[in-house]
């Protein structure tokens, strides 16, 4: 994840599959791509519309899956005080809903999942996509089968929520691929409240197979939220994409990408917001390893400083010191953060002699940073820059500026203080909500 930039999940109004294809397409998603996805899954006869719409004032994209005769997938809330026949069939609703053999004849066209699995595998996909998309499909039928007493690839979907959840699925895996993003986190995901009609009466939110797929993700108070805000698709999605929660310290890069649903109440925007963002470079909880040699010759410091910066070390220090018996050695100590700690901790056994490892858990404050590039002598300069409490300060990548040097002849601190200062007064002009990473030609 370091050094790229990731995607988080806000579903404060809930999750479905229409909601994140709306966000994906209005963080950048192509209409076209999307428009084109149902051919590539053997279903031409199915047509994507793509809206621009608003949500209790809040501008957001509408998209809808249409099957032939113009059925769509819609909310399927019981207004307070309504009635409901015990077993109607209702396809206008926003879940999935499956029907076990075991209570007689499954009515109308279904599709089972299985099946859907089937037109996933031989859809051209990354295998990314595919094993995402497969594993959300399962999720589903482990789900609805736990609910009706079925195996999962048996459970039978209605044509309708079978064929939209194909859509929203894989295009919501893939959508994140258009994007460029591998890593997704979400935070805390309202369900609704009230009733929803189902195939043999009324369920309460959130339906059975959606408390299911929500197990082990943490829930948001429902605030204004009214009727089912999660549908099982929304919360399939969720468990395969999601990492969790979002890391401690981030900076948002586009925060405006709102994905719109069906209802369009007053009170609150029915919206999935989707904030990209990248990470805030060596900040937070870090793990500091710590280990002492003897017995390893100083010329292979330097490979295992390149061996530990490889496994995800933000530093490495290395100074002597008398060990027992008046031996002269050498401490070694390594800044990683804590996803990174396990991998450089092997690092470690792998390309020095020690027998073992001090792991200690370390808060790191640093001051905000980003990165410039120069132009120099025929190349290209990286400078950080560091937001410090009195203004910004700069520094150039040393090998950067050396490389430079040799190309120019000139010595190495006399361009190193050249690009110093011009980067200082690039930052000087730029307004801070410019991209981190600018380039001066």
């Amino acid at each position: 994840m370091r050094n790229s930039r990731f995607a988080i999940l806000d579903p404060a109004a809930g999750i479905s599959g229409d909601m994140l294809l709306g966000a994906l397409v209005a963080a950048g998603a192509s209409e076209a791509w999307l428009r084109g996805l149902p051919g590539r899954l053997g279903i031409p006869e199915v047509e994507i519309e793509v809206h621009r719409v608003a949500r209790c004032g809040v501008g957001a994209v509408k998209v809808d899956v249409r099957l032939p005769g113009g059925a769509l997938e819609g909310p399927g809330d019981i207004a307070p005080g309504a009635d409901t026949p015990p077993h109607a069939h209702d396809h206008s609703h926003s879940h999935l809903h499956a029907e076990s053999h075991s209570h007689g004849q499954v009515q109308g066209p279904h599709r089972h999942v299985g099946d859907l699995l089937a037109m996933i595998e031989r859809a051209p996909l990354s295998p990314w996509v595919k094993e995402q998309a497969a594993r959300a499909f399962r999720l589903i039928g482990e789900a609805e089968g736990r609910v009706h007493g079925v195996p999962a690839e048996s459970v039978a979907l209605h044509e309708v929520g079978a064929l939209d959840a194909l859509v929203d699925i894989v295009g919501g895996i893939e959508g994140f691929e258009q994007l460029g993003v591998t890593q997704v986190y979400h935070r805390p995901v309202a369900v609704g409240t009230g009733w929803v009609r189902a195939a043999h009466g009324a369920l309460s939110v959130p339906t059975p197979a959606t408390a299911l797929l929500l197990e082990g993700i943490e829930l948001a108070p429902n605030g204004p939220v009214i009727g089912e805000a999660t549908t099982p698709t929304g919360a399939a999605l969720l468990r395969v994409l999601s990492a969790g929660a979002p890391p401690a310290r981030w900076r948002p890069t586009s925060a405006g990408n709102w994905g719109a649903g069906t209802r369009d109440p007053a009170g609150y925007p029915n919206a999935l917001r989707l904030v990209l963002a990248e990470p805030v470079q060596e900040a937070g909880e870090v793990v500091v390893l710590a280990t002492d040699v003897d017995d390893l010759s100083p010329e292979y410091l330097d490979p295992l400083r390149e061996a530990l910066v490889a496994a995800g070390a933000l530093d490495v220090q290395v100074w002597t010191t008398q060990m027992k018996k008046g031996r002269t050695g050498f401490r070694i100590e390594a800044v990683v953060a804590a996803a990174d700690a396990d991998r450089a901790t092997e690092a470690l056994f792998r390309h020095s002699t020690t027998a073992g490892v001090r792991r200690a858990v370390a808060e790191r404050v640093t001051l905000p940073r980003r990165e410039v590039e120069l132009e120099a002598a025929g190349g290209s300069v990286r400078v950080k820059v560091l937001e410090g409490p009195d203004g910004p300060r700069a520094k150039p990548e040393y090998d950067d500026v050396a490389a430079a040097a040799r190309r120019s002849g000139r010595p190495v601190h006399e361009l190193a203080r050249e690009l110093q200062g011009r980067a200082l007064a690039l930052v000087a002009d730029q307004s801070p909500r410019q991209s981190p990473t600018t380039k001066e030609s």
